[in-house]
């Protein structure tokens, strides 16, 4: 009988002691990496908004994200809403990792602009183009308080991943989807 004891006391003993390791041991669903979430900061200077979300999670595009970030992105003078080009964002999640900032508040200049707004603009300046990609929701006109201009123009002509405008005199720097090019 004290025989069947100790081995019963060693039994607990050795559940006790696996309990303990269970404890430290990671399971494969806790070891496995959570998808990656895609996180924008952005600050609109002429409406005065700010928005902080997660717009992807993994490869994965979140729908009512996109829908907020194309509301806070609308044309600031019409109020008009346009689907932006998703690449868009991951451009300018882009930007904030190549110069080492990630979720960097980033100021929005410009967003979408309707054909109506595009040739007002043009009317008063000549630097802006008569088939601008802000009309198709595919630019962004853009600063980052805290780095130079010339420093953003450089981490986004790096990345190879559109157009790339310098607007030194203006204080922004134009990023778009398009075909590689700058100016």
């Amino acid at each position: 009988m004290r025989y069947t004891t100790i081995r019963f006391k060693l039994f607990a003993l050795l559940l006790s002691i696996a309990g303990l390791f269970s404890l430290y041991t990671p399971t494969a669903s806790a070891t496995a990496s959570a998808p990656e979430e895609h996180r924008l900061r952005l600050f609109h200077t002429h409406t005065g908004e700010r928005i902080d979300i997660v717009y992807k999670v993994g490869d994965t595009y979140i729908p009512s994200a996109l829908s907020r970030l194309n509301n806070f992105l609308r044309d600031h003078r019409t109020g008009d809403v346009h689907v932006y080009d998703p690449r868009e964002f991951d451009l300018l999640e882009a930007i904030e990792q190549k110069l080492g900032r990630p979720h960097a508040e980033i100021n929005i200049i410009c967003g979408y602009r309707t054909p109506w707004s595009n040739a007002f603009l043009r009317a008063r300046s000549s630097a802006v183009a008569q088939h601008s990609l802000h009309m198709q929701a595919m630019a962004i006109d853009i600063r980052i308080p805290g780095v130079k201009t010339s420093v953003l123009r450089d981490a986004a002509l790096s990345l190879h991943r559109g157009g790339v405008g310098y607007y030194p005199g203006e204080d922004f720097v134009h990023v778009d989807v398009g075909r590689v090019r700058r100016w």
